[in-house]
């Protein structure tokens, strides 16, 4: 299998944990809400699923108390923001510093070891191409995933919720005015992110990477949300950003492989400096930051 292959065939893989959770932090972000707990939501549940799967509660189960504990997490970060009306940034961290440490202790146990992972759904004729066959050959959470990607552009293009939400992003006194319940559709968007960022660790841990180690999420909750920045809140632009961080990681083992004289940490980097370059870049130009920036994001909402 030549480099390209490689990559190709495994870049919605890699890309999946990225885009799951940048798909949850698009909504919430989309109703106004800033929540930096994505790296400790996301390692919790990746305990969580790994354990239920290595104790032979299946994958489904796995998934599902993922994303319960994703969304119990997030739900306390609503309590927080939305009912006590605490700082958003502030209350993100305490949450995502509460939710690595609880992923260590309950972890600590199932270092090293590993389950099985899913198998892989071929699209019939589509998966013999050549080069690009292996785009067509995923599990089927990959699959799913492009669903949901595709169902959430649609929310937001065309649905009255998507509209809900996106007025109580953009102006909350004005979508309480016309009778929108501000508060109840931010806790949900919230919980909505915290199950999505639930379901991503659970697919890190048990379906990509089959096997518990301390540190395993390894910065994909950042990177997620500097790919909602990245994506300027445009859930197109969030996933090809997905693609293009799982892309990186993939060059990464293959620039090791080929025997590229370059230090591994340095590689290993790649995708992580590539993240700060391409905000740069996308900051430096302020007529498209503030062309999709949501314009009441971060601020509390007070009736």
């Amino acid at each position: 299998m030549s480099a390209v292959e490689f990559i190709l065939s495994g870049m919605l893989a890699a890309a999946t944990p990225f885009l799951l959770a940048a798909l949850g932090e698009l909504v919430v972000e989309r109703s106004g809400v800033l929540n930096l707990g994505l790296e400790g939501m996301m390692a919790l549940s990746a305990a969580v699923a790994f354990i239920t799967v290595y104790l032979g509660g299946g994958h489904p189960l796995a998934f599902a108390a993922a994303g319960l504990v994703g969304a119990a997490l997030a739900g306390v970060f609503a309590a927080l923001v939305l009912g006590f009306r605490a700082n958003q940034v502030a209350a993100g961290l305490a949450i995502g510093i509460l939710g690595l440490g609880l992923s260590a202790l309950l972890g600590k146990p199932y270092e090293s070891l590993t389950v099985q992972g899913l198998p892989k759904l071929a699209l019939p004729g589509l998966s013999a191409l050549p080069v690009v066959g292996g785009l067509f050959e995923q599990d089927i959470v990959v699959w799913l995933g492009l669903l949901a990607t595709g169902a959430i552009w649609w929310m937001f293009r065309a649905t009255r919720l998507g509209l809900r939400i996106r007025a109580v992003g953009e102006n909350p006194h004005a979508a309480h005015a016309i009778g929108t319940p501000v508060i109840r559709c931010r806790a949900a968007a919230i919980v909505f992110g915290g199950a999505m960022s639930g379901f991503a660790g659970a697919y890190a841990s048990t379906v990509y990477t089959p096997l518990w180690a301390d540190g395993m999420i390894a910065g994909r909750g950042w990177i997620a949300l500097a790919l909602v920045v990245f994506g300027t809140w445009m859930t197109g632009r969030v996933f090809l950003g997905a693609c293009l961080f799982g892309a990186l990681s993939l060059a990464e083992l293959t620039a090791q492989a080929a025997g590229v004289q370059l230090p591994s940490q340095l590689l290993a980097s790649l995708p992580y400096l590539a993240t700060v370059l391409i905000l740069g870049a996308i900051s430096s130009n302020r007529r498209r930051m503030k062309l999709n920036a949501i314009a009441s994001l971060g601020e509390p909402f007070e009736r």
